[in-house]
């Protein structure tokens, strides 16, 4: 099954007062590469949320983007008084302060170091926030890998159409090539003939055996057929495989070499015929290579 590497899936549950949020974007990369954003009391959970990504997705460049917003009364920070006092004292000392000249800004001396202490129980918000992100990655992974789904049967429509085109005209070049060699007999022959007739000669048959096999060998293409054909074949395999592999970079590399042997028809022969044929294979490979940068 192939499966585009753009997708999106978003999830979010309240539990206890508390609204978990996370979402999931990816695009197209090489390799898989993870990009995991969380609210900063929540950096422990990365290394395994970015392991439970690794198991669903195999390719592409994923940004796991999570939020959490506490509402509940147990989220409240508490107030060290004794280094909120020992502040305070210190600040009466200031001779502005104690000649009332400067008024002390309590909402200031809230930001000092040490006034504010996180809630006692960070150990359990974690866990909470832990079991809630689970459960959030596994419904944002189904909607995004329901998307690459989707996008992944637009996709291989396209590339089964490019590997319909490749068949057509290669079927055109393997039928060609025979008759290749006939024409350019017949071409040299009658080439050899007309400048040979004011000097009274006859072309003597086994010298035009030898130029013609010469230029048999040299524009035989047969191999590169036969291996382009290896190569389609393998690609539809690739195309209708149902095992859930990731097939793009296969694909990406099959492709490359479905072009070199193009480009060795392409140069091996000079006829008009296989010369038309091979553009328009070429230019499906090309689409072949654009479209499996998608593929995952």
């Amino acid at each position: 099954m192939i499966r585009s590497m753009t997708g999106f899936g978003e999830a979010s549950m309240n539990a206890d007062g508390v609204h978990y949020f996370l979402e999931l974007r990816s695009l197209n990369s090489r390799y898989f590469k993870a990009l995991i954003r969380l609210p900063e009391m929540f950096q422990g959970l990365e290394a395994e949320l970015e392991s439970e990504l690794r198991h669903r997705l195999r390719r592409g460049s994923v940004t796991l983007s999570a939020t959490c917003t506490d509402a509940s009364a147990k989220a409240a920070y508490t107030i060290n008084a004794p280094a909120l006092g020992r502040y305070i004292e210190q600040i009466q000392q200031v001779p502005q302060v104690r000649e009332g000249r400067v008024a002390i800004d309590l909402g200031a001396l809230l930001t000092l170091p040490g006034v504010l202490q996180p809630p006692h129980d960070e150990e359990a918000r974690l866990t909470h926030a832990r079991a809630a992100y689970m459960q959030l990655l596994d419904r944002a992974c189904a909607g995004l890998l329901e998307m690459r789904a989707r996008e992944g049967a637009t996709l291989l429509q396209d590339l089964i159409a490019q590997r319909e085109v490749m068949r057509r005209h290669l079927d055109v070049i393997a039928s060609r090539a025979p008759q290749a060699v006939a024409d350019y007999e017949h071409r040299l022959k009658a080439r050899m003939d007309m400048m040979l007739k004011d000097a009274s000669l006859a072309v003597q048959p086994g010298d035009l055996i030898r130029e013609i096999a010469v230029y048999a060998e040299r524009s035989d293409i047969s191999e590169e057929i036969k291996r382009l054909t290896g190569h389609l074949e393998q690609y539809t395999e690739l195309l209708t495989a149902n095992g859930g592999q990731a097939v793009g970079r296969t694909l990406d590399f099959l492709a490359q070499e479905m072009l070199r042997e193009a480009n060795t028809i392409a140069s091996k022969s000079a006829d008009s015929d296989i010369a038309k044929a091979i553009v328009e294979v070429k230019g499906a490979i090309d689409r072949i290579k654009e479209q499996v940068q998608n593929a995952e």
